[in-house]
């Protein structure tokens, strides 16, 4: 039961970093269209690979800085307008017009587990990301930097990547496929979440500086 919490925490977080479209799951779905369906697979294997790796890495990180609490009060600081920004560019980004998007070209019909490989290692934004994210788990007392739950988080990151990929794998089938409700909103969503812990986090500051 102890290790349900982190896994599923992990299983959420990345949920929402990776379902909004992007190159990697973009990538994936393009693989799918022209390769079949075990290329495709065979390409989110490497890109989660990758997401492993990136993870325990950034809890490595985040663990080091959640040793200092001078770092965390600074860092709190820093994480708000962070969000805040976040928050601003997922509700702009979904208010703007749906262009067509240009087709991520897939040239060779081989490797296509270093192709994903190589597209996640080039894509370094889960490293900032889990950091915070898993220091503001740890000031809420949702998570702890002990061995079990690091393995657990990221467990769940790994799950939850792999399957947004397999899923933009399965439902792209169409060049032109109608997007799904998350793809449509996925940037409100995230949006939307983003600018709750901005408020939670501004609360959390207001009260340490009076409290």
């Amino acid at each position: 039961m102890t290790l349900l919490l982190p896994f599923f925490l992990g299983f959420i977080v990345a949920a929402i970093g990776i379902t909004p479209p992007g190159l990697i799951n973009m990538t994936a779905a393009k693989v799918s269209l022209k390769d079949g369906r075990n290329e495709a697979i065979s390409f989110a294997i490497g890109a989660t690979v990758i997401v492993f790796f990136q993870t325990f890495l950034a809890l490595l990180f985040a663990n080091f800085i959640n040793s200092r609490p001078d770092i965390i009060s600074s860092l709190q600081e820093i994480g708000l307008f962070i969000f805040i920004a976040l928050t601003i560019y997922f509700f702009w980004k979904a208010k703007k017009p749906k262009l067509p998007k240009s087709e991520t070209k897939v040239r060779s019909k081989t490797n296509r587990f270093f192709l994903g490989v190589l597209l996640s290692a080039l894509n370094l934004f889960p490293i900032p990301y889990y950091v915070f994210i898993s220091i503001t788990l740890a000031t809420y007392g949702y998570f702890y930097f002990l061995e079990y739950f690091i393995y657990a988080f990221v467990g769940g990151v790994v799950t939850g990547s792999f399957l947004v990929f397999y899923l933009y794998i399965v439902y792209f089938k169409k060049r032109e496929a109608k997007s799904s409700f998350l793809m449509n909103n996925g940037n409100y969503i995230i949006g939307s979440i983003t600018g709750l812990v901005s408020i939670i986090t501004l609360f959390k500051l207001i009260k340490g500086y009076f409290g």
